[in-house]
Formats: structure tokens, sequence, C-alpha cells
């Protein structure tokens, strides 16, 4: 080598550890893959259907027609005066959302092995783009939701600006459980078995058909431990007002929890990663 001819610059990689793993801007780069994946998402769910997207609206309504039957009319459930349709509509409004997103995200890793095994891209782009892909089922629901806040004659209030806010959080504990899942169903397959099971008692342990204010005061903090809880209940006050205002220690704990599973969900994702291709 010539003697004036520089050297070669020489770069040492290493693998990155705790929370530092996420390389956000790969991610961001990776952004048009991102919005691609979330899209397919889309158009894979309702391919072949007779009713398509009409979906999105029936699953919703002919719930809460079950919930107002059951529960209002034969339990007598309370709905601090206000129409007990509108109160449950507005909780399945994040609980489907939060549902079909655990549904989909959790088996994303495995429906999409032929990409991870033959291309690089931040694998964690998969069960983010599944989750986000409910938005489109979000915002169907929330304009019959609307419809029926017309026809029960349910005013429009400006903590109705505040919704984006606490479907931001509806999506984070749908992404921390979904990380979770979607990791964990790469090596243990019994994971499809369990998130149906999950979200079906979900639907029950959670202030869908009923509220949180029912639950008894020694328990309701621990109760509101389930991330949704607190996000169902915002949704109730910003669509109904203040007779329906959150608990509000309850809804930090809500936030709490959320966030740690986000936190330990990423740390685990990113550890297991490295053996996806081998595995899946």
């Amino acid at each position: 080598m010539p003697a004036d001819e520089p050297l070669a610059e020489e770069r040492v990689i290493r693998p990155r550890r705790g929370l530092s793993a996420v390389n956000f801007g790969e991610l961001w780069r990776y952004r048009e893959l991102f919005g691609f994946l979330a899209w397919r998402d889309v158009l894979v769910r309702y391919k072949q259907t007779y009713l398509g997207i009409a979906w999105a609206v029936l699953q919703p309504i002919l719930t809460m027609v079950v919930f107002v039957f059951v529960f209002e009319k034969l339990g007598h459930f309370e709905s601090n005066g206000e129409p007990y349709a509108v109160m449950t509509f507005a909780a399945l409004l994040p609980w489907q959302f939060f549902s079909n997103a655990l549904s989909e995200s959790s088996n994303s890793l495995v429906v999409s092995a032929n990409m991870i095994s033959k291309i690089y891209f931040p694998r964690l782009i998969i069960p983010a783009s599944a989750v986000f892909s409910g938005v489109v089922d979000f915002c169907i629901a929330l304009v019959i939701l609307f419809a029926l806040m017309l026809w029960y004659g349910v005013p429009f209030r400006e903590k109705l600006l505040l919704l984006p806010l606490f479907l931001a959080v509806a999506f984070a504990a749908a992404l921390a459980a979904g990380i979770w899942l979607s990791a964990l169903n790469v090596k243990y397959r019994d994971v499809k078995y369990i998130v149906p099971f999950f979200t079906r008692i979900g639907l029950y342990a959670s202030p869908v058909a009923f509220m949180t204010s029912m639950v008894p005061e020694r328990w309701r903090f621990w109760f509101c431990l389930n991330p949704m809880v607190g996000v169902i209940d915002s949704f109730r006050w910003c669509i109904l007002g203040p007779k329906f205002e959150p608990y509000w220690p309850g809804f930090w704990a809500s936030l709490a929890a959320t966030l740690l599973l986000l936190a330990t969900g990423v740390l685990y994702f990113r550890s297991a990663e490295k053996t996806f291709a081998d595995v899946i």
C-alpha cells in the first residue's frame, strides 16, 4: 500500500442494549414500508368477503344490540341517565380497536415469515403496522357513534377533541400487548389459542357493558390496572360529559401499566428478534 494512501476508516458494530436498542431513525426511514404493510392488512382483512368493510360497522352494532337487550333490558344496568346504547357503543369503540389490533398483531410475524427470512428491515414495523391498520375500522365506527348521538339527542361536546389523545393511549396499549404476543408467538404457537380467549374474557372484565363506578371502591384501583379501563372511561367522559368523569387515580394506573408493558415488550422483542428468522 502506498505510504501516502489514507487508511480505511475502522467501524466497530456493537449490539444496542436497553431501550436504546430501538433505532427510531431507522424506523422513520422505513415509514413507507410501514404504510404499505398497514394498508395491506386492511385489504387482506376484507378480501373476498361479501360485505367487505361493512363488517367494521356490523361488529360493534350487533354487540351493542346484544348488550342493550341483556344488560339494560334484562339486567337493568344503570347508565347515569344517558342512553345505554350510546354509553355501550362509546366503550365498544376503543375495545373493538384494541381486540382487533391484538388479534392481527399477535399473528403478524408468523404471517410475514417469508419477508423476515429473506430481507432486512426493522421487525417492529410488522406488529406496529398491524395495530395501525385498525385505525380505519375505528374511524368508520366513530361515524356510526356520531349518528347514534344525533339519534338519541346526545350533544356534541368540546371534549370530543380529546378523543385522538385517548385513542393514542389505546394504540399504545394494543401495541404493547401486540409486541409481546407477536414475539412469543414465533416460539410458542399456543398464543394463537390464547388471544381469542383473552379478548372474549377481556370484553367482560373491562367496563364495556357497565360503568367503573359499579366496581366496589376498595377494588377499583386494582381493577384500573387493566390498561383499557382508563381508555374506556375517558372515551365515555369525552362523549357523555361530566357524569362519566374517569376515576383519575385509576386512569394514571392504567397509563403506567401500559407504559410498563410497552417498555418491557420492546426489550423482549429486541432480545428475541435475532432468532426470528431461524425459529419462524
